[in-house]
């Protein structure tokens, strides 16, 4: 880890020593579920420090990313999607995501802009409806908050020019949001001016993190992380929501090659059957595809073994939810 530059006042006060360059700050990043904040932040940090699925509701836990520019550095803090919560799991997530803004510097609502666009017209799907529906909520948070953010307008790329500008002004006229930046982080279109506008804005101060560190996530917990986008990816319907991952052992081989044991915890044992797939070919596919991102991530053999197992309501259980770190 290098040290950062060092110079020394002579002002004669005895109170003055050293002065660094140094500046940080805390970049909160909300939005509806599927809005893209995952990509962003993995986008911004320039490393994969959050998992990423096409379905809603991916992130559970806020998870911060750390990326370093020069002397600044900026920990981006991605946070489960805010939608209406009905069971106990829900309700930490869209609690977890509300705490975020408390500590932060900057506040971002990113919003899936061509989603939100199409609830002005009347063939606008369910899902759109029901995402436009959050980033209201959201906004109206903002409002009753006294919350001051930027506005994220993400996929560009999928939409013309014109009716975005149509969203930006439309959305501008909340009142709630200090600067709007447009944006597409999965194809990295807009971004370098919101990161320069974001480094900006850190105040100065020591960094929060190691400059080599990319994630306050350990190993054992992005290991699950993994494996359940695997699974995301795989199943369909409700399954993905019914399930969680947790890491049991992680050991070494005689070999010293790396021996992770986990657990897939879901709720019916028709759940469990479906996980597993016909003479366990799902459950296979799933290891192998996990295990394979583990070794590219941690750069060294990896040996995976998942287990499935029924657990009625785990998405109520306290004890289960603080270890997902999720406050209760």
């Amino acid at each position: 880890m290098r040290r950062p530059r060092r110079r020394w006042c002579f002002c004669g006060a005895r109170e003055c020593g050293p002065v660094t360059d140094q500046r940080c700050g805390v970049v909160a990043v909300l939005g509806a579920p599927n809005a893209g904040k995952s990509t962003f932040v993995n986008h911004m940090v320039g490393a994969k420090v959050s998992i990423v699925t096409h379905k809603v509701q991916t992130t559970r836990a806020r998870i911060r990313g750390v990326a370093m520019h020069d002397e600044t550095q900026v920990v981006y803090v991605d946070t489960p999607g805010i939608f209406n919560p009905k069971r106990g799991l829900d309700k930490a997530m869209v609690t977890a995501a509300w705490d975020a803004v408390e500590g932060s510097d900057v506040l971002l609502l990113l919003v899936d802009a061509p989603a939100y666009l199409s609830t002005m017209n009347e063939d606008a799907s369910g899902a759109a409806m029901k995402a436009a529906e959050d980033t209201d909520r959201i906004i109206e948070g903002l409002k009753q908050g006294g919350r001051r953010a930027v506005l994220v307008l993400n996929k560009i790329d999928r939409m013309p020019r014109p009716p975005l500008l149509h969203l930006a002004e439309s959305l501008n006229g909340e009142g709630v949001f200090d600067e709007t930046f447009m944006i597409s982080a999965k194809k990295g279109l807009g971004t370098e001016g919101l990161r320069d506008f974001l480094v900006g804005k850190m105040p100065e101060g020591s960094y929060l993190y190691p400059e080599d560190q990319l994630s306050d996530i350990n190993d054992r917990m992005m290991a699950a992380e993994v494996t359940r986008e695997k699974l995301f990816l795989r199943l369909h319907e409700e399954i993905p929501y019914s399930l969680t991952v947790e890491t049991d052992q992680w050991d070494r081989t005689g070999k010293g090659e790396l021996r992770i044991e986990q657990t897939i915890y879901v709720e019916r044992d028709s759940q469990k059957k479906l996980v597993l797939g016909h003479k366990g070919r799902s459950i296979a596919a799933v290891g192998k595809a996990a295990r394979e991102e583990l070794q590219e991530l941690l750069g060294e053999t990896v040996h995976l073994f998942l287990y499935v197992k029924v657990r009625e309501k785990w998405a109520d259980e306290r004890e289960r939810l603080r270890n997902m770190g999720l406050d209760v």
